[in-house]
């Protein structure tokens, strides 16, 4: 990558970004470690902050990945994470991509309890779960439960036990349907070490609600990593329409 002239019609960031992103797909490969900022401000005469704001788009953009302890490198294409399957089925149910790390019981966030109809210091059975593709964390998820959608399930059950009891009663409900929003977000410190990532980073998180017998009856919040994943809405997950798609699946 030589020095290039920025045009003063735009951004400095932007168009150094520009400038960037043609470089990765012709002089660096998947995986590569880019040089580091202080190398690579010089070679552009950028101050180092406009450097960090084109990197920051780019990781954005899922071009690059930020590992902690390696640095900076190029990444590879987006997976494609289904997050619907055909028929619609409560979480813990075959074939369910998740497993529980930890489940708990705790008061929900002030908004998921108004979504749940609950006081917002009402316990809730809260299950923190993990989903893994191709032997890396996509994702992480909370599941919140309120005690009177689950009433059958006892207080003595240890955690693993009780979060098995609590999937189980759940299934035995009838769903009546669930609706989803996604939108950007950043990665807190919890779901940063279960998806190892920086916290900060950028993610992408769906928000689902379950509901039964006319009320929500559970809600999730996933959490996936944006530089990483392209969330698909079917069970192909193939569908890549990125502007940068090609290239990439042939590097």
């Amino acid at each position: 990558m030589g020095t290039t002239q920025l045009a003063a019609q735009e951004p400095k960031y932007w168009h150094l970004k520009t400038i960037l992103n043609d470089a990765l797909d012709s002089d660096f490969a998947v995986g590569e470690i880019l040089p580091n900022e202080r190398e690579l401000a010089a070679r552009f005469g950028v101050a180092r902050a406009t450097l960090r704001q084109a990197l920051d788009q780019l990781e954005l953009e899922g071009r690059l990945q930020r590992r902690r302890g390696v640095g900076t490198t190029v990444a590879g294409p987006r997976m494609g994470v289904p997050v619907a399957r055909p028929e619609h089925c409560w979480p813990g149910s075959a074939p369910d991509a998740w497993r529980t790390v930890e489940c708990a019981e705790a008061p929900a966030p002030a908004a998921v309890a108004e979504a749940l109809g609950i006081a917002a210091d009402e316990p809730v059975h809260t299950l923190r779960r993990l989903r893994m593709m191709h032997g890396q964390p996509v994702g992480t998820e909370i599941l919140y439960i309120p005690g009177a959608t689950v009433p059958g399930v006892p207080g003595f059950f240890a955690a693993g036990g009780r979060a098995r009891a609590v999937l189980r009663e759940l299934q035995s409900l009838e769903l009546d349907g669930e609706s989803r929003s996604v939108e950007l977000g950043v990665a807190g410190a919890e779901d940063a070490k279960q998806l190892e990532r920086l916290p900060g980073s950028p993610v992408l998180v769906v928000s689902t609600r379950y509901r039964s017998g006319g009320a929500t009856a559970a809600v999730s919040v996933s959490t996936y990593r944006a530089d990483t994943c392209r969330l698909t809405f079917d069970d192909s997950g193939s569908v890549d329409v990125s502007p940068y798609g090609s290239e990439r699946q042939a590097s």
